[in-house]
């Protein structure tokens, strides 16, 4: 089983990851890729530069590389992949004939609430800069960007995670259920 996720910063992916990891599958994420050859060439890992280093290695390798190199990684391993954000990567992906991607989606209030809970290292701290960056993920400007808009419209299933942690929580474990069969 290889599940993708893709959705909008902080709609809670990296959530439905823990739930997916505890339920026995390996975690594997696109950026990976991107740390990797960020750490190489001595670049610090901030949202900026593994947005920009993403779309570097795109340039250079293809649309799909990030997911190509993620696939040689898992070598036919079960897992969730975080950070599904161009057509290209999930093109890839449906190389394995057991690929689902699922949409996590949360309106924007609740995504900017949680941005600010959680308070990663470069998180964007206003408001206004947040949603600014979001639009310019949401559609590329060639096939070398992020395309989110784009890549949500590939989605097999949209996981709507606007109510509390619970909720998602129930909701994962009937998804669960439903992928087991």
């Amino acid at each position: 089983m290889l599940i993708g996720l893709t959705g909008r910063y902080a709609s809670g992916k990296s959530t439905v990851v823990d739930f997916l990891v505890s339920k026995g599958l390996a975690s594997e994420s696109c950026s990976d890729s991107i740390r990797a050859h960020l750490k190489q060439n001595g670049i610090e890992e901030s949202r900026e530069n593994l947005i920009n280093g993403g779309n570097e290695l795109r340039r250079s390798g293809g649309p799909g590389i990030l997911a190509e190199m993620l696939l040689e990684r898992l070598d036919g391993k079960n897992a969730v992949i975080d950070s599904i954000r161009t057509p290209g990567e999930v093109e890839a992906l449906q190389g394995r004939d057991d690929f689902i991607l699922i949409e996590v989606r949360a309106g924007m209030d609740a995504r900017w609430q949680r941005a600010q809970v959680r308070a990663r290292t470069g998180d964007i701290v206003d408001r206004e800069t947040f949603f600014a960056n979001e639009e310019k993920e949401a559609v590329a400007k060639d096939e070398s960007g992020q395309a989110l808009n784009a890549t949500a419209a590939l989605a097999d299933l949209v996981l709507v995670n606007d109510g509390s942690l619970d909720d998602l929580h129930s909701d994962l474990e009937e998804l669960w259920v439903m992928l087991s069969e």
